[in-house]
């Protein structure tokens, strides 16, 4: 009996007999650095062209669309009512954090091993991830018969590790960043006749990622504007090309991370620092696809930079207001539009949710700073007299203001204050900043020193 997966209280029948894969395969394109080329297929006698933005086209979508089709989910796009009355568009939401492994990634590389021979499949793959690619690419490459080895920095977390493992993938650490284990990748490539299958620089793989705005298009097609996150270019290559086919006059806007603007700079012929910890992993690259970069100067419209605090804010409204988890990659869409509502203002916007994986406690985090930058949570530091009763009399004053306190901290020793004095860092909880503010006023009046600790 095939094996189902509930999505959104449905039974999603999506994985198939594998007979229903055994669809015929397109000749492999040979690149000049191929993406399927293993160490038994490359020829000194073979002709070595790079792709360049020709080389996808709509037909090949359609194509990858038809291979792929009941082993992943066609997840829903919906319209965001609240959304559209906070942004001042009108925003749609695709939904492919539900994918089995809560990420769009599982389509480029189902295209990919769907293009293998025999041969191809029977010596393995192997890539160099330590995000969604690796799930992706494991789940499918196990479920197919195809061994999967993923390398991945000894610096992952071991939660990615053994989410990978988890579906089949068998994970090699090496090294400490993800340039070291990328180079490792290729090593075993050649060391063991294995396939190299890239996360994003591939037409493969970008045409696997386009069927994402063929779903989108085929239920909603007069779009005036899709935006979508941008990696290494992937899914915004294939969704460009989709697109710009269908309706010329859609105008595509790619998102990246402001720490990681490299395609950014890159289209644009800018310059800017490339690095730090940003929420948005998933598309924190250095190093954008060399393919991938053809294609979205021929057909994407134009990038914007989201800082860290909007793409808090985006993943926080996502599961506030839809109920949904998303990653910081995934929420760079919606990061975009909060930050530029001028822009989107009257548009019919669609977003793509592209990946729901993200650390439980990082979301937890996210979730509690954004209550702090609404007001309704406050650090409020107090200067006090260390004397009996000193504490009691200010908490009659949150008391009477309905505020709740979560936590004290007192600090006596690493001061500036005479010895006799303190400071006092108290957590409350509040319905809104106004409150809080009313608070403070309170205080002050009653001739206490009092900050309000600031989240930038």
């Amino acid at each position: 009996m095939p094996m189902q997966r509930l999505v959104g209280g449905l039974s999603k029948n999506f994985f198939g007999p594998v007979g229903h894969f055994d669809l015929p395969l397109r000749l492999c394109r040979l690149t000049a650095a191929p993406i399927m080329k293993s160490a038994e297929t490359s020829s000194e006698t073979a002709p070595k062209t790079a792709p360049g933005p020709d080389d996808l086209t709509i037909e090949d979508v359609r194509a990858a669309a038809q291979r792929i089709e009941g082993a992943v989910v066609k997840t829903p796009l919906m319209h965001s009512i609240t959304l559209s009355e906070i942004t001042g568009a009108d925003i749609w939401l695709k939904f492919e954090n539900l994918q089995f492994t809560a990420a769009y990634k599982e389509r480029g590389a189902l295209n990919a091993l769907l293009h293998l021979s025999e041969e191809q499949k029977q010596r393995g793959v192997i890539a160099a991830s330590a995000g969604n690619h690796s799930q992706g690419l494991s789940y499918h490459g196990t479920r197919l018969g195809v061994p999967v080895t993923i390398v991945m920095p000894k610096t992952t977390p071991t939660v990615k590790v053994m989410q990978t493992e988890s579906v089949g993938g068998q994970v090699v650490l090496h090294g400490e960043t993800f340039d070291d284990a990328s180079a490792h990748a290729r090593e075993l490539e050649i060391e063991r006749g294995l396939t190299f299958v890239h996360p994003f620089d591939d037409p493969l793989i970008a045409a696997g990622q386009g069927t994402v705005a063929l779903e989108m298009l085929e239920k909603k097609s007069d779009f005036d504007c899709l935006v979508t996150p941008i990696g290494g270019g992937g899914l915004i290559s294939g969704m460009s090309t989709v697109a710009k086919t269908l309706n010329p006059d859609i105008e595509v806007v790619g998102v990246q991370a402001a720490l990681f603007p490299s395609m950014f700079d890159r289209i644009k012929g800018e310059s800017h620092d490339c690095g730090g910890d940003t929420l948005a992993e998933g598309i924190a690259v250095k190093n954008p696809g060399v393919f991938t970069s053809q294609v979205i100067a021929e057909r994407v419209d134009d990038i914007l930079l989201v800082d860290e605090p909007v793409l808090e804010k985006a993943v926080s409204l996502l599961l506030q207001i839809e109920k949904t988890v998303v990653e910081g990659a995934g929420a760079a869409g919606l990061a975009a539009v909060l930050d530029k509502p001028e822009r989107f203002k009257g548009k019919s916007v669609g977003l793509v949710l592209c990946g729901g994986n993200i650390d439980t406690r990082l979301l937890a985090n996210v979730l509690l700073r954004d209550l702090a930058r609404q007001g309704r949570l406050a650090r409020l530091r107090v200067t006090l007299q260390d004397r009996p009763g000193a504490l009691f009399k200010v908490m009659r004053l949150f008391d009477a203001h309905n505020v709740n306190i979560i936590e004290i901290y007192h600090q006596r020793i690493f001061t500036s204050l005479p010895a006799k004095g303190l400071i006092t860092d108290i957590e409350c909880e509040a319905r809104d900043a106004q409150q809080v503010e009313r608070l403070v006023e309170a205080l002050r009046d009653a001739r206490y020193t009092v900050q309000v600790v600031e989240l930038n």
